[in-house]
């Protein structure tokens, strides 16, 4: 609910400079946060080695007319929101038109996929090889909640799936990396220090 807020109050201010704001940058972030916390999950095999990498090359896969690809968001660790949010709509758009160039579909670390935007609320994604997860997300709804004051109240759920490589991430793993992802979300100040 509160990065609900957060959007649209940035929003309008956003769209002047040409940027459309969605959710999708605040989750790359967040998501960042969360790997850090948790490195194990920005890792791939090779042979009998487990390599973490400590860098985050986010890749987000996006729907185009001949399928599914994922472009990339390399090194995206140093870069702000608004960055990435540009970024994310110029590969999608490259992507979609055919023009991407194939170094933008590779070297992913760890991939977002956005079935909410086609009104998905859960689903089981594959892992975009040889990553070792990739983060699923729904589409964000309304459900009315009682406070810790017994009052009842609305809040913004945003459903979420992660798929991981049990070579790797074992199940605690993995729900300590969606418990971090969970408070970054939630938690718009700590989101806010991640922003940076």
């Amino acid at each position: 609910s509160e990065l609900w807020k957060l959007r649209e109050k940035e929003k309008k201010g956003v769209e002047k400079l040409g940027i459309k704001l969605t959710f999708l940058p605040f989750i790359v972030k967040a998501t960042i946060a969360a790997l850090k916390e948790n490195p194990i999950l920005n890792s791939t095999i090779d042979g009998d080695e487990i390599l973490i990498k400590k860098y985050f090359n986010i890749g987000i896969a996006t729907e185009t007319d001949v399928g599914l690809v994922v472009p990339v968001v390399k090194i995206a660790q140093n870069k702000t929101i608004l960055e990435i949010a540009k970024e994310i709509i110029e590969l999608a758009d490259k992507a979609r038109k055919r023009t991407i160039d194939i170094m933008d579909l590779k070297g992913g670390t760890f991939t977002i996929t956005n079935y909410g935007s086609v009104g998905g609320t859960y689903a089981t994604p594959i892992i975009n090889y040889p990553e070792s997860s990739i983060l699923g997300l729904g589409r964000i709804f309304d459900r009315a909640m009682i406070d810790e004051k017994g009052k009842l109240k609305n809040v913004k759920i945003l459903p979420v799936s992660l798929t991981f490589d049990h070579r790797i991430i074992d199940g605690a793993q993995a729900a300590r990396f969606l418990e971090s992802l969970k408070m970054f979300l939630e938690d718009t100040e700590h989101l806010m220090l991640e922003l940076k």
